[in-house]
């Protein structure tokens, strides 16, 4: 029982790093080419992630099969839930800019913004969760790399929501919800998984890697080059490779 409250607090920790983002979005102006850089590095920090933290253990539980079907299957889970949730709303959930609906030019896109949102960082909490099972101890690297993406990813959300005219209350709320809900899915990836074959552990990590990879490729990665500049691409190398430090030294 321990373990999966201490799995909860982690999942819960690293998604409060939304309300901090969200909060930067909400009340601060903050310029497009500053957001497009935050959100560039963000992606960076993932992508090491999914690669080394992720996939790698993944192929070290159970070999290439687990990861390939595991992530494809993620892959293919995401986009079918973003494809029917962009048809009622939440297509631009993670833009700055001008391109999120507001209730009143779409019925409905609010809670299709907020199931979006929960589609997003569900995964991530997940392997928080397994992370914990090889050893007890939660992958600071993961925990890491979810916050520090995660501040991008409500600042930017935040700051589109503000221009559709949503109010904090609706703001605040979501990210709160999506928070509690990160710290609920660590705690079921930690408890439901423990006693699992290596295999279907394995299948989960790259069933949740798939979804992030998909969900970085179609939210992050196109915020972060909406307001491009120059050093779009070098911010988002230093982002992957702080997050590849944090896994080669074993944290």
């Amino acid at each position: 029982m321990a373990g999966v409250m201490e799995a909860g607090g982690w999942g819960f920790l690293a998604g409060f790093a939304l309300l901090i983002g969200a909060a930067v979005g909400f009340f601060v102006r903050v310029r497009p080419k500053v957001l497009a850089s935050v959100m560039a590095f963000g992606a960076g920090v993932l992508l090491s992630a999914v690669s080394f933290e992720l996939v790698a253990e993944a192929h070290e539980r159970a070999g290439i099969v687990p990861v390939v079907v595991g992530s494809l299957a993620g892959a293919v889970l995401y986009t079918a839930g973003n494809v029917v949730l962009a048809r009622r709303g939440a297509r631009h959930r993670k833009r700055s800019g001008g391109r999120q609906p507001s209730e009143e030019q779409q019925p409905g896109s609010g809670n299709a913004i907020a199931l979006g949102a929960l589609l997003d960082g569900v995964p991530e909490s997940v392997v928080i969760g397994t992370s914990m099972l090889a050893g007890g101890a939660v992958s600071v690297v993961t925990v890491a790399a979810v916050f520090i993406s995660n501040v991008p990813e409500g600042l930017s959300s935040a700051a589109g929501m503000r221009r559709a005219g949503r109010g904090r209350g609706y703001v605040f709320g979501l990210w709160m919800a999506i928070a509690v809900a990160s710290g609920i899915a660590a705690m079921l990836g930690y408890g439901l998984l423990g006693s699992a074959p290596d295999e279907v552990v394995a299948g989960i990590t790259a069933l949740a890697a798939g979804a992030i990879l998909a969900m970085v490729a179609d939210t992050m990665i196109p915020e972060a080059f909406e307001d491009a500049h120059l050093l779009i691409g070098l911010i988002t190398v230093v982002g992957f490779l702080l997050a590849f430090a944090l896994s080669s030294s074993g944290a």
